[in-house]
């Protein structure tokens, strides 16, 4: 499995992280029969100033555990590490003072900004909340900064979410996220509501961003040729377990995780003579629940090279070469020459 990392470059460390939803029966007396194990013993580490993309099916637990790292939903097991705070030992007061530095970025830019307030208050309220502002003057004149920093016109601050676009939308909860200054940005698929030219368009503001303010992303999304493009190292999420965790130039050339492969061989190429010519693979059954999941490997239900073993035994997060683990039986030969 992973283990801890140390050093000045890592900026958050995960460990052993699990979430668990109850699942209850009756009417009147409300009975627990079971749990929904969204994110089950999830491990992994974002260094400084680099992106985490977090790939994988709806349902497969990325959102989670995403929630679970701000502390938005409490987690049932597991350790959370932020610039060497254990978050989970932190008082409300203590959260809060961390919160400056952790920010998101909504997947839905419609729903994600209330439409009561006008777009300058809407990026101004994190400056309000932290007290990052001394008067009006220096208040106006930060929302016009961040507003201009994101590429929209301090004029627009007067106006409400209902009078922009999809894509500038997404910019207003991008300044607000930048309004407290953090160092940590969960991106939670920022552009999969957007048409496809506004989304380069937004994927290039945060690449900018990123090197302009030194900031971290933790990048989750479903798009995986969008992932290739923004991500530093790419983890693979299935059914609230992380399958694979490579570097992007590894993952992409040298996927080892069925799972992972069948996740690119989806990739369409526009070249229609490659494309003719190259092998899918199709994965048979649908996802097994999160709250009855396989016992063994989770994937083996669906797997094409499932043996029994895999039916038996939890795989566990194996590193098979430098930043690049696996959590596959099948490819245990890898981690003892690794």
């Amino acid at each position: 499995m992973i283990q801890s990392q140390t050093g000045e470059d890592i900026l958050l460390q995960v460990r052993n992280l699990r979430m668990y939803f109850p699942v209850t029966s009756g009417n009147l007396f409300q009975k627990r029969v079971g749990d929904i194990k969204a994110v089950d013993d999830v491990s992994f580490f974002v260094k400084r100033g680099e992106t985490l993309g977090l790939v994988g099916e709806s349902g497969s637990g990325k959102t989670t555990v995403a929630r679970c790292v701000l502390k938005l939903n409490e987690a049932t097991g597991g350790d959370v590490i932020f610039e060497g705070q254990m978050l989970g030992n932190l008082s409300a007061k203590g959260m809060r003072l961390v919160r400056r530095r952790m920010q998101i970025i909504f997947q839905d830019p419609y729903g994600s900004l209330n439409p009561r307030m006008t777009c300058g208050d809407i990026i101004g309220e994190p400056l309000v909340v932290h007290k990052l502002t001394n008067g009006k003057g220096e208040y106006r004149d930060k929302v016009a900064d961040l507003l201009e920093v994101v590429g929209l016109n301090p004029y627009m601050a007067d106006r409400y979410p209902h009078e922009f676009s999809g894509g500038q939308r997404q910019r207003i909860g991008l300044a607000r996220a930048l309004a407290s200054d953090p160092s940590f940005i969960v991106c939670d698929e920022p552009v999969s509501a957007l048409d496809v030219s506004i989304q380069a368009q937004v994927i290039n503001l945060l690449e900018e961003l990123q090197e302009k303010f030194n900031l971290t992303y933790l990048f989750i999304a479903h798009d995986l040729s969008v992932v290739r493009h923004i991500s530093d190292r790419v983890a693979v999420m299935y059914l609230g377990h992380i399958v694979e965790i490579a570097s992007r130039e590894e993952l992409y050339e040298n996927p080892l995780h069925p799972y992972t492969k069948a996740l690119l061989s989806a990739i369409p190429i526009p070249d229609p003579v490659v494309e003719s010519k190259r092998k899918y693979t199709v994965l048979a059954g649908e996802v097994p629940s999160p709250m009855n999941p396989p016992q063994g490997c989770v994937f083996h239900t669906r797997c094409p090279m499932v043996i029994e073993e895999c039916k038996e035994e939890i795989p566990e997060l194996r590193q098979v070469a430098k930043d690049h683990w696996v959590a596959c039986i099948r490819t245990e030969g890898y981690a003892d020459n690794a």
